[in-house]
């Protein structure tokens, strides 16, 4: 099962990846981690890509895509993989049709999380991350057991200095001009899942899970 997962910041696409992934044992993509693990593994296109990045540049499309297309063949892949944070443009979404023709390994669903502005607002400014581990809390609805610290690890746990209303607006504005388009572009095949993301996690976790297990 080749899975997208897609909302604007704060819907809850972390969260939910880690749930889908556990449930159904298939890879976990996220294009953050793919850059930062190129990047640490020296490979050439983390050198080229680290190139950008130092400059403080976006990574260009051409090699993420790239990046993309090495990560879906591996064998680990095989399974069935969900992709969280791609394809973020057309552009992308075009690259990614081409790339899983070739690799025989195409998309089976798009699951959108669907939510208010006011609830994104509330939980990107609650949000607490572990910069250790990744492990995500949230200090009302999520919070850690002891708190500041990271259930999982222990490390302490910190604020994003992108989760801020001033940003999320900027955020929102990249979403509704680049993402949606890509989203329409997955309707007209059929492919996309659409949950009311403002409901409790079980309840939401749920309703995905009888989405994919119709298509599984």
């Amino acid at each position: 099962m080749n899975l997208l997962i897609m909302g604007p910041a704060g819907s809850g696409k972390g969260t939910f990846s880690e749930r889908i992934i556990e449930h159904y044992a298939i890879k976990h993509i996220s294009t953050g981690d793919m850059l930062r693990e190129h990047v640490k593994s020296q490979t050439e296109l983390g050198k080229l890509a680290a190139g950008y990045m130092n400059a403080g540049k976006l990574v260009p499309s051409d090699v993420v895509n790239q990046m993309v297309e090495y990560t879906l063949a591996q064998d680990d892949c095989k399974a069935g993989w969900l992709l969280d944070g791609y394809p973020r443009t057309l552009e992308q979404a075009n690259a990614l049709e081409q790339i899983t023709e070739r690799i025989g390994r195409p998309i089976d669903a798009v699951i959108v999380l669907e939510v208010g502005l006011e609830t994104l607002q509330d939980r990107i400014t609650t949000r607490r991350v572990c910069p250790q581990c990744g492990a995500i809390y949230n200090i009302k609805s999520h919070p850690s057991k002891v708190p500041g610290i990271c259930d999982q690890c222990g490390h302490e746990l910190i604020q994003r200095k992108d989760d801020t209303l001033e940003e999320l607006e900027v955020r929102m504005t990249e979403y509704h001009q680049n993402t949606e388009p890509v989203i329409e572009f997955y309707e007209t095949k059929g492919l996309v899942h659409r949950i009311d993301g403002d409901r409790d996690r079980e309840t939401i976790f749920g309703d995905i899970q009888e989405i994919l297990d119709r298509i599984g």
